[in-house]
């Protein structure tokens, strides 16, 4: 098996140890009516798009996300949270050492031995739910899991469907797709987006990522007999239909949005393997981007 397939099969356990921690580091996470930034790269930013958008739905405070190269510096925030696997990406540790003095940080990581633990004003570790494949797979899941339970929005239910995403078969006919679109609403945009480069990374599959609403205003045009739409959490009236008149394959779940992204991180693995590629090691990819500065 490999570390990817292992570190999936992993995340319902990792999810109930990090809603506990969550109320034990709730000192350190954004309180409620601060305005915050959330930052990350790669996957750790989509995550960061989904904290962002569920914090200022749930009306707590005024929330961005943000890639941490992309970091607005004429802004002021309360707080700016900063997701990393690794704690080595040097553009999330260039922006902490910026911000160090004049804004309050905190850091997500797996990794207590980085630089990341000087770099931020707070860090929560998740060790528990680090990772030996450069995939990120329940390292992702677990640190919105926390952030979710620290909103009050985490449930137990979340977890059974996370149990329920790894014993059920996936839906047949998807190994052989030769295009998958991703789709979502409010914070679910950013599980599209990482369901669309969890395939890419690990598979090599071609995928787009898309808010729901948006796909009629032209990619629509891409679905035909052999292509997937899969949609995270409810869709567009209308929408279903719309895409099934295609010839495409519509996906969609009954499960919790974050349970339903398991699905298709199996789904990653599974066409990784059927394409004799290694699901932990995807061509020109490193566990962190680490960069040199002159």
């Amino acid at each position: 098996m490999s570390f990817a397939a292992s570190e999936t099969a992993s995340q319902p356990a990792c999810w109930r140890r990090a809603a506990e921690l969550a109320g034990d580091r709730a000192d350190a996470l954004p309180a409620t009516g601060e305005r915050i930034a959330v930052v990350g790269c790669g996957t750790s930013f989509y995550m960061a798009q989904a904290y962002a958008s569920l914090r200022e739905d749930a009306g707590l405070g005024e929330s961005h996300a943000f890639a941490a190269s992309e970091f607005p510096s004429g802004r002021r925030y309360d707080r700016v949270v900063a997701l990393t696997r690794s704690g080595t990406t040097t553009e999330v540790l260039e922006l902490l050492t910026g911000l160090s003095g004049t804004t309050r940080t905190v850091a997500l990581t797996a990794d207590p031995a980085t630089p990341v633990m000087t770099a931020a004003d707070d860090v929560v570790v998740l060790d528990f739910a680090d990772e030996q494949s450069v995939v990120q797979t329940r390292f992702a899941t677990t640190v919105l899991t926390l952030l979710r339970a620290h909103l009050g929005l985490h449930t137990e239910q979340a977890v059974r469907d996370a149990e329920t995403a790894l014993a059920d078969p996936l839906p047949e006919g998807l190994l052989d797709c030769a295009q998958f679109t991703f789709l979502g609403r409010g914070w679910t945009v950013g599980l599209a987006n990482e369901a669309a480069l969890k395939m890419k990374e690990a598979s090599l599959s071609w995928t787009e990522s898309y808010p729901a609403m948006e796909y009629r205003h032209g990619p629509i045009s891409i679905s035909t007999t052999g292509t997937a739409t899969w949609m995270f959490g409810p869709a567009p009236e209308g929408l279903a239909q719309q895409v099934l008149d295609t010839g495409a394959r519509w996906i969609d779940s009954g499960l919790d949005p974050l349970a339903d992204l398991v699905r298709v991180q199996r789904l990653a693995i599974a066409r990784a393997l059927a394409g004799g590629l290694d699901p932990d090691l995807p061509r020109h990819l490193t566990r962190s981007v680490v960069l040199s500065r002159s």
